[in-house]
């Protein structure tokens, strides 16, 4: 079923190991290529198209939008972005809101934001705690930030001021707030993505929250992945019901189109002020045109409960189809974030599945994650479930 798409890759630089084929188009939870060939996307483009392929509230803002204004810098007032950030402030409990182009735009800025409030109050080398097995972006900053020496290698001298701490570990942190008076944050994802969806244990965020209280540390999260209604909330951390200092997301909020946001409030939300930070492009009139039609469609379709009853649909589903494989060390979870963990290397299944139809990526070699779309049917939440099932049970 492989479609050989046509050889550019001359003219790019090797960044990445991709898949023999191409796509022409979408539409829902599929994408076709140029031979006509159907493939149920499992992945939504790494979490990023959570309504789907093609979506009709989305094409239509768009066009509008193009239609009339793409971009003006922020010299001058947006107001979309401005209509926008109100209503993200008011989902995510936040005051202001930053606008750039990426999830590690929104997480440079958090890191900055860190940084400066650790000046003002006369830190000279304020220092973040992140995360063993962390993912957030691969700029130098969210690079260092990342817990994995894979991603970083071969690109140091690293950055100074971060401090590293296993993840759902609060004696750690702990250990670290009774030793070191550099700290001015703890950054971290609710659910780690890349790692292989690993939720922590019910009490960490809250927890943390305690220990960043006690300190005056902000308690910052990435919720890059994690966030836009994909576990069955707004974002992950509301299912913990704690209130971070900074929020970071990006990924689904546009449904392709780029777009970051970090949100912060109380004294992390006033830190940046005019010439501290800065976008080009961030929260210009198309990508805030994108963001509120993805908002219009989660809130007016339900779609977040429905992320939600979907996952433990999922969840349900392969813990029955795979109870009897003893390869299978971990079934795991929450709303539309879901790994399946196995006892022996599976990153041959992401070939396979793509000869038969199906999107899926593996982490750490032995993960199949599995970031379907929100606008999933019960039928196609049935038929993932085989389709995957079926690959793993027939893994040699």
């Amino acid at each position: 079923m492989l479609n050989q798409p046509n050889q550019t890759s001359s003219h790019l630089m090797n960044t990445y190991a991709r898949l023999p084929v191409s796509f022409s188009h979408g539409e829902g939870a599929y994408l076709f290529d140029a031979d006509g060939n159907r493939y149920f996307d499992a992945l939504t483009g790494l979490a990023v198209c959570g309504l789907g392929h093609a979506h009709p509230r989305v094409t239509q803002a768009l066009a509008e939008q193009a239609g009339r204004l793409l971009h003006t810098s922020n010299l001058y007032e947006i107001p979309r972005q401005a209509e926008l950030a109100a209503r993200l402030t008011a989902l995510s409990g936040m005051d202001r809101a930053f606008f750039g182009n990426s999830g590690a735009e929104a997480n440079e800025a958090a890191i900055k934001i860190a940084r400066l409030l650790g000046h003002q109050r006369e830190i000279n080398v304020p220092a973040i705690i992140v995360m063993d097995d962390a993912f957030h972006g691969r700029t130098m900053g969210t690079l260092t930030a990342t817990g994995s020496r894979k991603v970083q290698a071969g690109f140091e001298p690293l950055l100074a001021g971060f401090v590293r701490a296993p993840y759902n570990d609060v004696a750690a942190i702990q250990t670290i707030a009774d030793n070191n008076t550099e700290v001015v944050a703890v950054f971290l994802e609710p659910i780690l993505g890349e790692a292989g969806i690993v939720i922590p244990d019910p009490g960490y965020l809250a927890a943390l929250r305690r220990i960043c209280d006690e300190h005056q540390w902000l308690l910052m999260l990435d919720e890059v992945q994690s966030g836009n209604g994909r576990t069955g909330r707004y974002f992950a951390y509301q299912h913990a019901d704690i209130l971070p200092d900074v929020v970071t997301t990006a990924k689904g909020l546009g449904n392709g189109v780029p777009i970051g946001v970090c949100l912060a409030r109380g004294i992390a939300a006033d830190v940046l002020q005019p010439g501290n930070h800065g976008s080009t492009f961030g929260g210009n009139p198309l990508a805030c045109a994108a963001a509120t039609a993805v908002l219009d469609s989660l809130e007016e379709d339900n779609l977040i409960d429905r992320a939600a009853e979907l996952g433990n649909r999922l969840l349900d589903g392969f813990r029955a189809a795979l109870a009897g494989d003893n390869r299978v060390a971990d079934i795991r979870g929450k709303g539309l974030m879901l790994g399946i963990e196995l006892e022996v290397s599976c990153a041959s299944l992401v070939a396979k599945a793509l000869d038969e139809g199906l999107l899926i990526n593996v982490t750490q070699d032995r993960i199949i994650r599995l970031l379907p779309p929100l606008i999933l049917s019960d039928a196609e939440a049935d038929d993932l479930v085989a389709r995957v099932s079926e690959l793993v049970l027939n893994l040699e």
